[in-house]
Parts: structure tokens; sequence; C-alpha cells
């Protein structure tokens, strides 16, 4: 009887972690501190994958410095180190700037992250700091502590002092490289670099407002051709999808409507809420991405 007991607590147990497990991607892949040993490959879509045979964006470089060391952000897949190292290197070369300060990439196996965002779960997003690069020699310590810049101004509705004809030239670098997909930055900023191009505006159709980012501004690359497992991103419906660079009228909806209080009306059935990509179970990434966590 005892021995049968403990079997049926081992048993529990063991039930007990594989599901807390299977209920816990973020947690598997999070805590991974190194790429997995496979050829590079971006599995599923920017918000619901993971990356194969990551690679590292070095602490420090001629042209860029990582920040925030200490989340273990600094992987992508190798096309996206590639493109940050030379878009950095244009950027000094161009303007003012020495380089980039560059923020969260992806964790070396992508997935979903402990904390934090949602995307950047397949190697092919990064943040790049507001805060122009003028010192390359921040110590480790530093780059904890010091912060980027807000752009944007106090009522969300236009760019501050903060914002440089620099920080134009630099989104335009990004979204002239034919392997950026999109770049997400408030709306004040794609504003005002809709009614300040005096030249070719089409590459403002691959800025993109959001919200959240008027401290740092988000490059997305497009699936690399022989990840035949990543989902590319949807296209976006309205003018944009017909070759539109989005510098219309439509573009103050997030300066006007957006920003204004929005009426609950108590009677209305409230829709279920959706579950957070946070979470997904590894069952529900692609299958891929099992392999991913157990590769050695």
């Amino acid at each position: 009887m005892i021995l049968k007991n403990l079997l049926s607590i081992l048993f529990i147990a063991l039930c007990s972690q594989e599901v807390f497990a299977e209920k816990q991607a973020r947690y598997l892949l999070g805590v991974k501190t190194l790429p997995s040993n496979q050829t590079p490959n971006s599995y599923g879509s920017y918000a619901k994958g993971c990356l194969a045979g990551g690679e590292e964006m070095l602490e420090n470089g001629p042209t860029w410095q990582v920040m925030r060391l200490s989340r273990g952000r600094n992987w992508g897949h190798p096309n996206m180190i590639s493109f940050l190292k030379r878009f950095s290197k244009f950027v000094a070369k161009e303007t003012s700037w020495e380089g980039l300060y560059i923020g969260d990439i992806s964790q070396p196996r992508g997935g979903p992250m402990l904390s934090g965002h949602v995307s950047h779960q397949v190697g092919l997003d990064a943040d790049i700091w507001m805060l122009p690069a003028h010192n390359l020699k921040l110590s480790k310590l530093k780059r904890e502590s010091v912060s980027s810049i807000d752009v944007r101004s106090k009522d969300r509705k236009k760019i501050n002092k903060n914002w440089t004809k620099d920080h134009m030239k630099v989104l335009k670098i990004a979204a002239n490289d034919p392997i950026v997909e999109r770049i997400f930055i408030t709306a004040p900023a794609k504003i005002y670099m809709c009614e300040n191009e005096t030249g070719n505006k089409d590459w403002l159709q691959k800025i993109r407002p959001y919200w959240g980012h008027n401290f740092h501004f988000h490059v997305r690359l497009k699936c690399p051709e022989e990840s035949k497992w990543c989902e590319a991103q949807k296209p976006t419906v309205h003018h944009l999808s017909k070759g539109g660079n989005g510098c219309d009228n439509t573009l103050r909806w997030w300066v006007t409507t957006a920003l204004e209080p929005v009426e609950i009306d108590p009677n209305k059935i409230k829709p279920k809420p959706k579950r957070h990509p946070k979470e997904f179970t590894m069952s529900e990434l692609p299958k891929q991405c099992t392999s991913v966590l157990n590769s050695k």
C-alpha cells in the first residue's frame, strides 16, 4: 500500500510538471541562454514562433552598442545581425550619430518572453533607441541605467524638441534597405516625415504608426527566403496594400479620434478576452519549436 501511494504521488508530480511545462512555453524558451545547435531558421510568425540557430549581436561594435545586456535579448536570425551592422555603419557615415544604441532583438531561441514584448519571437525584430548614439564607450553598468528619450509631446499629437532631422535620416536609411519589411514608430513622427520629405516618399510606406514607439522605433525584417516555415507579415489592408505611402488623411486618426476618451456602454456585452501570446503552450507554437527547445 505504501509503495502504491508513493507511486501515485510520483505519477501526480510528474503529470503536474508536464502540465506546468506545457502551459509555460515562455519559461521553457525564455530561460535558454544559448541558441540551438541548428541551421538558422525562423519558425512561425513574429508573435508566435521561435528561432533556430540564432546568432549573437556582440555587445560592442565600431558603430553600435547593445543596451540592457542583463535581459539577454541580443540574439537574432543572421539576417538581422548583418542588417544591424550594415545599418549602424550607414548611420555613422550619413548622420551626426556615431552609430546606434540597440535595444531588444530576441532571446537565444526566440519564442514568447518572460516579460515585455509580444513579438520579437523569430529573431527578425529589433528595437533601436531614439537616443542619438554619441558615446559608444558606455560601460555595462551604464547601459543598465541610462534611458532613451521621448520624441513625442505630452499631448501625444506632435513631436517634441528631442526630435531632430537626423532621426528622419536614420529611419530613411533603414526603410531603404530591401530586407526591411516594416518600421513601427509613434504617429507624430510619421506625420512629421510625411510633411517634411521633399523628395520621393515611397520609403514612407514602410513606416507604420503604432502605440508605444516614442522612445524607440521597431524594425521588422522580411522572412528569409530559406525559412519556408516563417509566416510573412500579412499585407496591410487599405491604401498601403495598393502601393500608397500612408501620408494621407487617415494618418490624422492617430492624433485625433484615437486619442478621444472611449465611452463604455454598461449594457453592452463584453467580448470574451483573447488569450495573451505569453500563455502559448509549446504545442501551440510551430512543431519545429520543440526541436529548437530540446537542441543541445
